[in-house]
């Protein structure tokens, strides 16, 4: 009798945990994508959806974790392939090569994002119009861009992304609000591209916060990160504090764009 009521008190600790994710496939001018879709079988009804934008690595197990992480937190997620039909790389050069085919071809990006955007919208637990995107390292230049571009998205947060861009943003046009988390000692978006940033922003007469951790370097929220520093001499360093304080923050930040 009392291993069947701990059998009993453990059961709504399962089903709340209920986090269900499947291989999705959708198409961008006619290229196929395989996204990561992720959601929480134990939650009923309509919710936000939630688009999480890769690192330069492509749509691995980090971005799917992430997409399973806002699930658990009551989102609908997407972990979108911005490279098509699911490719990643595992060395720099790669990567780098993949990130250019789209950093450089603005039109593409702007496709494949739109095309992850309008899947996860017409998903049945999805809220219609009710859309975020979260991006890392490369996928947070992606989704800022996306911002800068007009996207009519709820909330947009970057996390050790690049902020630079070439796209001119005309007051009053960003329609998302935004939150910028980066390392202070990043190398890879110097003191320099916050400042510009900043600036940017607040020509734009934008909603948006930035939040700078001190000695802090890049892919910081990626535990992976001191592996790749190590493997392939990258100025990478995950810090537990600033991961799990930018997620905490993103958490919260979510709740009030979708209020």
């Amino acid at each position: 009798m009392k291993w069947l009521l701990s059998l009993l008190l453990l059961l709504p600790l399962a089903v709340n945990a209920a986090v269900v994710g499947k291989l999705v496939e959708y198409e961008a001018d006619g290229v196929k994508m395989k996204g990561w879709l992720a959601h929480d079988d134990a939650i009923k009804g309509k919710r936000p959806g939630v688009l999480v934008v890769h690192e330069w690595w492509g749509l691995n197990d980090y971005a799917k974790k992430r997409a399973s992480m806002l699930a658990e937190a009551g989102y609908v997620a997407l972990a979108v392939d911005m490279y098509g039909d699911g490719k990643t790389a595992d060395n720099p050069k790669d990567a780098g090569a993949l990130a250019g085919s789209v950093n450089k071809n603005p039109p593409v990006a702007r496709a494949r994002f739109a095309a992850a955007e309008k899947f996860l919208n017409r998903q049945p637990l999805v809220k219609k119009n009710e859309l975020a995107a979260l991006g890392y390292c490369f996928g947070g230049g992606v989704v800022l861009n996306m911002a800068r571009n007009g996207e009519p998205l709820k909330g947009v947060v970057s996390y050790h992304g690049v902020l630079a861009t070439d796209v001119s943003v005309k007051p009053g046009s960003i329609k998302s609000k935004i939150r910028v988390f980066t390392g202070e000692a990043d190398p890879i978006v110097p003191t320099e591209q916050v400042e510009a940033f900043k600036t940017e922003m607040g020509n734009a007469k934008a909603d948006w916060q930035l939040v700078s951790y001190p000695g802090v370097k890049h892919t910081f929220t990626n535990p992976e990160a001191d592996g790749y520093a190590a493997k392939f001499g990258l100025p990478l360093k995950y810090d537990a504090h600033a991961d799990f304080n930018s997620w905490a923050h993103t958490l919260d930040f979510l709740k009030s764009v979708f209020k």
